[in-house]
């Protein structure tokens, strides 16, 4: 279940108590007037079954309370009681594949941004990288898929093409073009300080490497490893299955060929260069396009639920999809009523 606490205006409290009490998957329902500062106004606390999380945190948006109020989301993991099952149960649909828009769209505009961490986290996945190309070790490669944070940022493209959010999707955009040019830049110079130190032989070339010429030999199944992670990491998002995410790392070669990338530049191999910069696009292009299909299929369902809700509310037809706002004074009318 999701727990909700909200801090509401005084004169809209009304409506978002009445609104809790009235939906058939919200219990534990709790009014505290006066309580909080900082927006001041009263605390309503309620649990909500997973499944109607969104379609909930949509009325309260309709209600205007994210501009004059709070809205803060917790996940419960464990909840026992009548009232909490009966709530569970006149949810419709599955808890595990349940999408809260609101907090897909939260987690990925944070692990989107063109942070200090991120960058560093880069490099050194490109570190690794490097070393295992270098030495052949399929074992580094894999770590290094594990340590990249590469994920989030496409994750923040496809919701943002998908939800309509240009500016998360350029800032993901961003972050995606900083991050590989930093990983790329930075194998580049472990490579030429490995060559000419002599740890790694100066006669070194890809084709030495099994690794490292997989990497830079894109094919079919380039495209379809890629859209297979890709659907696999936006269902494991939207539905919080977490460590399905560690598969997707592990199973498309973005950082690898970015290590490549910086290897072969730095081995003037051109040849490879090329080929590791078309599977490094390859993935990141086909991984993005798997997310936004997916995302599109789960969104149009989440919008034919929206509507059937709002229509048994009595609400427009355009709430829920941006233009709830013009019935947000309806509904405190009827919630103060």
């Amino acid at each position: 279940m999701i727990h909700l606490r909200v801090v509401s205006p005084p004169e809209r409290s009304a409506a978002v108590y009445e609104l809790m009490l009235d939906d058939p998957a919200v219990c534990n329902v709790v009014r505290l007037p006066g309580v909080a500062r900082r927006p001041d106004g009263d605390l309503v606390m309620a649990d909500v079954a997973r499944e109607d999380a969104s379609l909930l945190l949509s009325d309260l948006h309709d209600l205007g309370i994210e501009e004059r109020g709070a809205i803060m989301v917790e996940h419960v993991e464990s909840a026992m009681g009548p009232q909490a099952r009966r709530a569970k149960e006149n949810a419709r649909g599955e808890e595990a594949d349940a999408v809260v828009w609101e907090e897909v769209q939260a987690r990925t505009s944070e692990e989107a941004q063109l942070s200090i961490g991120f960058v560093v986290f880069m490099m050194l996945a490109a570190c690794i990288g490097a070393a295992g190309l270098f030495t052949d070790n399929p074992i580094l490669i894999v770590g290094a898929m594990v340590v990249s944070p590469d994920f989030g940022p496409l994750a923040g493209v496809c919701v943002g093409l998908v939800t309509g959010r240009r500016t998360l999707a350029l800032r993901s955009l961003l972050a995606i073009v900083a991050g590989f040019g930093a990983a790329s830049a930075t194998a580049f110079l472990l490579s030429v300080v490995l060559l000419v130190t002599g740890t790694v032989d100066a006669d070194y070339t890809v084709e030495s490497s099994g690794l490292a010429r997989l990497i830079a030999s894109p094919d079919a199944f380039t495209f379809i490893v890629a859209f297979c992670a890709g659907v696999a990491g936006m269902v494991s998002l939207t539905t919080a299955k977490s460590g399905a995410l560690i598969g997707v790392f592990i199973s498309v070669t973005t950082i690898p060929a970015a290590s490549d990338i910086g290897i072969s530049a730095a081995t003037g191999d051109a040849g490879a260069f090329g080929g590791s910069l078309l599977q490094l696009v390859a993935n990141i292009s086909t991984i993005i396009a798997a997310g936004v299909i997916t995302l599109a299929i789960q969104r149009r369902a989440y919008d034919r639920r929206r509507r059937r809700h709002d229509a048994a509310r009595g609400k427009g037809a355009g709430a829920g999809t941006g233009a709830g706002e013009a019935t947000a004074a309806d509904r405190v009318a009827s919630g103060a009523s």
